[in-house]
C-alpha cells in the first residue's frame, strides 16, 4: 500500500473516529486539514474520480444551502465551489494509493487499506 492521506476536520466526530481507526491499524497518514489548506480544483477532480462519485455527491447539503449558492448542474462548477468553500466538502476522505473512500462510517476505510 502506498501513502495514506486523510482530508480531515478535527471538529468532526466521524473524521476524528476515522483518523483514530487509521492509527489503530498502525497507519500514520498524511493529515490534510482541508479547511485550513483547501484542495485545489485539480486535486478535487482527482478525489472525485478516485471516489467514483459525481462532484455533487461530495457536497454537504446543509452547508451548501447555508452559503445560499446559486443552483447548478455543472460538475466543474461544483468542484470550483468546493475549492472556494471547503466547508461544503463531505468528510473525511481517505486516499490510499490509487483508491479513496469516505469515512462515513469510519469502517469504510478498511476496504481500501
Amino acid at each position: 500500500m502506498g501513502k495514506v492521506t486523510i482530508y480531515h476536520n478535527p471538529r468532526c466526530t466521524k473524521s476524528r473516529q476515522t483518523l483514530a481507526l487509521l492509527h489503530d491499524q498502525g497507519i500514520k497518514p498524511n493529515v490534510v486539514q482541508y479547511l485550513q489548506t483547501p484542495p485545489d480544483e485539480k486535486t478535487l477532480g482527482k478525489l472525485v474520480k478516485l471516489l467514483g462519485m459525481e462532484p455533487r455527491e461530495l457536497i454537504r447539503k446543509k452547508e451548501y444551502r447555508a452559503l445560499d449558492l446559486p443552483q447548478t448542474d455543472d460538475p466543474q462548477e461544483f468542484i470550483a465551489r468546493m475549492a472556494t468553500h471547503p466547508q461544503i466538502i463531505e468528510r473525511p476522505i481517505v486516499v490510499a494509493g490509487e483508491k479513496a473512500c469516505l469515512g462515513r462510517p469510519p469502517e469504510n476505510v478498511l476496504e481500501i487499506l
